[in-house]
C-alpha cells in the first residue's frame, strides 16, 4: 500500500490576494487541508513559531509534515505537481511555456502598479498618494487593455480551460475593484469603474 501523505496546513491571513490563490487551488483541487488563519492586526505572521516558517512573515505559507513552502507561486506549482489533477500549469512544453509567460507579464506589468493603486486607499493614504496614485491607474488600464484584447473569445485568461494565470490574477484584480469602489477613491477618476463596461470580456471571466 502507498503510504498516506502527511496533512496539508496553510497558514493564511485574510484579505491577502496571495493567500487567496493558494486557497483557491485548494479548491480546485478539492483537496483537504487544516487552514492556520492569522490575525494580521495582531502581527501573528510576526511570531517566532511563524518565522521559524518562513524568515519573512508573510503569508501564505505550506507546511506539508516536514516540508514547508512559501511564496504563493511556488505553492502553487508544488501543489499542482503532488496533485496533478486537475492540472493547472498544463501539459507540454508550448501550453506550459504560454502560462509561465502570462504569470511572468502579470508580475513584471501589473501587480506593481495594482499595489499602488489598493495600498493607499486601504490604508486611508489617498490625500499624499494622489499623483502616484492616479499615475499607476494609468498603468493598470494600459495593461487592463491588453489583458482584454488578449483574451479573444476563450472563456479563461489561459484559454478553454481554467488554469494557473486565472488564479494568480484574479485575486489582486478583485481587490482592486473593491478599492476602485471605495468612497475614497471615486473623486480619483482612476477609469477602472464600471468594470463591466470598460472590460466586459475580463468582467465576464470574474464572473466565471
Amino acid at each position: 500500500m502507498p503510504t498516506p501523505q502527511p496533512e496539508l496546513e496553510i497558514y493564511w491571513i485574510s484579505g491577502s490576494p496571495y493567500s487567496w490563490r493558494v486557497l483557491l487551488t485548494l479548491e480546485i483541487k478539492q483537496l483537504t487541508y487544516r487552514s492556520r488563519l492569522l490575525e494580521a492586526s495582531k502581527q501573528e505572521h510576526k511570531k517566532p513559531e511563524i518565522l521559524a516558517l518562513n524568515p519573512r512573515g508573510r503569508v501564505p505559507v505550506l507546511k506539508q509534515g516536514d516540508f514547508v513552502l512559501y511564496e504563493s507561486i511556488a505553492i502553487m506549482a508544488y501543489l499542482d505537481r503532488q496533485f496533478p489533477q486537475p492540472q493547472l500549469f498544463r501539459n507540454g512544453p508550448e501550453e506550459t511555456g504560454r502560462v509561465w509567460r502570462q504569470i511572468s507579464e502579470y508580475l513584471s506589468y501589473l501587480d506593481g502598479p495594482i499595489g499602488r493603486v489598493i495600498l493607499p486607499i486601504y490604508f486611508d493614504k489617498v490625500t499624499e498618494k494622489r499623483d502616484d496614485i492616479r499615475a499607476a491607474a494609468e498603468a493598470v488600464n494600459l495593461e487592463l487593455a491588453r489583458w482584454e484584447e488578449g483574451m479573444g473569445k476563450a472563456p479563461w485568461l489561459g484559454g478553454e480551460t481554467l488554469g494557473a494565470t486565472d488564479i494568480v490574477v484574479y485575486p489582486s484584480l478583485k481587490s482592486l475593484l473593491r478599492a476602485a469602489s471605495k468612497p475614497s477613491a471615486t473623486a480619483l477618476q482612476l477609469g477602472i469603474l464600471p468594470f463591466d463596461t470598460r472590460y466586459p470580456r475580463l468582467s465576464a471571466w470574474m464572473g466565471r
